[in-house]
């Protein structure tokens, strides 16, 4: 998301338009980084969790 503002605002300052990034965008970015970086975490740790310790040292 950071990156997508000082691109959008480097940009604009180019072009000399006024920089305006909605309040929305940010909380629907930072919101889809949340939950893929949830999903992303859960799932592997799902995963392991069903395995013995010993299996899952096997496998690595």
């Amino acid at each position: 998301v950071a990156v997508g503002v000082v691109a959008t605002a480097v940009y604009a300052s180019i072009k000399e338009w006024a920089v305006v990034v909605p309040t929305l965008a940010w909380a629907g970015g930072f919101g889809a980084a949340l939950a893929i970086g949830a999903v992303a975490g859960l799932l592997p740790a799902l995963r392991a969790a069903r395995l013995s310790p010993t299996e899952a040292l096997r496998t690595v």
